[in-house]
């Protein structure tokens, strides 16, 4: 039923930082093989934002390493520890969402999870599951487990208090609701980023105090969006989402720097490490080529890269609009044109999520009309029959004037 442990630690290993204690995962395998029984993975996700980048999709690919190697995928839902916040690498408290965002949130992301797990094969929890059956005498048990020095080890809560910036007393219970998960799934192994370690530990802490086999942490690294500066994110623009179309996905591919190449192969890709190598050893943008497909070809198929790549080449090299661009109706007004604020277009549209996003694509020289940059975001635009919306440098749209009477 099981690889050899050879084999399995290949797999394992490969994109992962840390591993607490990696002498224990070994025994964890032994046993496992021995006595055939699956292994508990356990990976949190906090349902804080409706989409999933492929940055914070690199722990779910390594929780579907183990599931491929037949150990149980146990996937937590953090629908009560979203609401308070995980304060990992973040310099301030995080605003609290309300239960309607969470819940909606966490639709979205069971659809997206399911381009990278088998969801018939996974254990899906929701931690509301337990957090709401505690009394408040539960809670004042589970916090007795933790001192506030402990806490204050914590490199992101230290340099927030010396400071001076505010922390939240909540904050301090965010560890321990992830800790506390860990003894509900009696997880053997804990999936984390780096910025995650601290609430690893804490679960090992926990189970053992509970009288259980402590979990191993194992922590993947945090991959910089295609800016080559921050961490990727959505609020920064710098992100590439499982969810966006192929030509989005291969085409924010082709803008990456080619020193962040490697790290995007091994985090990015299913491709071989043997694989990888040849490919970085030739020429820098065909390599690119190849990455771009690969990360198309993970969430969608071989097909779709294909096209994607085709359609890159042809708008890029030839200057072309693509040949299948959308529309947008918008009706006329007495002149036969139509009047709109710039953000409003976008938005209203689907080039942008929120006000702020459009500001900052409009601002940075993203937008343009009939080949004509809009910098102003407080511009009213005139648009007629015919013209060509681009955003970005894949996005297109036709405006089509409907016209009155």
């Amino acid at each position: 039923m099981f690889k050899s442990i050879e084999e399995q630690l290949k797999i394992i290993k490969r994109g992962v930082l840390e591993i607490v204690r990696e002498e224990e995962l070994v025994e964890k395998l032994k046993k496992s093989t021995n006595t055939q029984t699956p292994l508990r993975v356990k990976l949190g996700l906090d349902p804080t934002a409706p989409d999933i980048h492929i940055g914070n999709a690199i722990p779910i690919h390594k929780l579907r390493n183990f599931q491929e190697l037949g150990h149980t995928a146990v996937l937590i839902i953090g629908d009560y520890t979203a609401m308070v916040g995980d304060p990992s690498g973040v310099n301030k408290t995080r605003p609290q969402l309300t239960q309607e965002d969470i819940d909606n949130n966490a639709k979205t992301y069971l659809d997206q999870i399911g381009k990278i797990l088998d969801i018939e094969k996974t254990e899906i929890r929701y931690n509301s599951e337990w957090f709401k059956e505690m009394k408040f005498t539960d809670v004042i048990t589970l916090t007795s487990k933790m001192t506030v020095a402990r806490m204050m080890e914590r490199d992101d809560f230290s340099k927030r208090y010396s400071s001076g910036v505010p922390i939240s007393l909540h904050e301090f219970i965010y560890p321990l609701m992830q800790g506390y998960d860990s003894i509900m799934v009696k997880s053997d192994i804990e999936i984390g980023g780096t910025d995650q370690i601290f609430s690893l530990l804490v679960g090992r802490d926990l189970q053992r105090d509970a009288k259980m086999e402590p979990q191993t942490a194992l922590t993947t690294p945090l991959l910089e969006g295609i800016d080559g500066n921050k961490k990727m994110s959505k609020s920064l623009g710098n992100y590439i989402g499982i969810y966006e179309e192929p030509k989005e996905v291969f085409g924010k591919t082709m803008r990456i720097s080619d020193d962040l190449m490697r790290k995007y192969f091994e985090l990015a890709t299913d491709m071989a490490m043997e694989e990888i190598e040849s490919t970085l050893d030739g020429h820098p943008r065909e390599a690119k080529i190849v990455l771009g497909k690969a990360i198309v070809s993970r969430y969608y198929d071989n097909e779709a890269a294909g096209k994607a790549a085709e359609e890159f080449d042809r708008i890029f090299k030839e200057h072309k609009i693509p040949d299948d661009i959308p529309q947008i109706a918008l009706p006329s007004n007495e002149n036969g044109n139509h009047e709109i604020w710039i953000v409003k277009l976008l938005v209203d549209h689907g080039f942008a999520s929120t006000n702020g996003e459009a500001r900052r694509l409009i601002t940075q020289g993203g937008v343009s009309i009939d080949n004509k940059k809009y910098t102003d975001p407080a511009q009213e635009i005139s648009l007629q029959d015919d013209m060509v919306l681009k955003v970005g440098k894949r996005r297109f749209a036709k405006i089509v004037i409907s016209q009155s009477g």
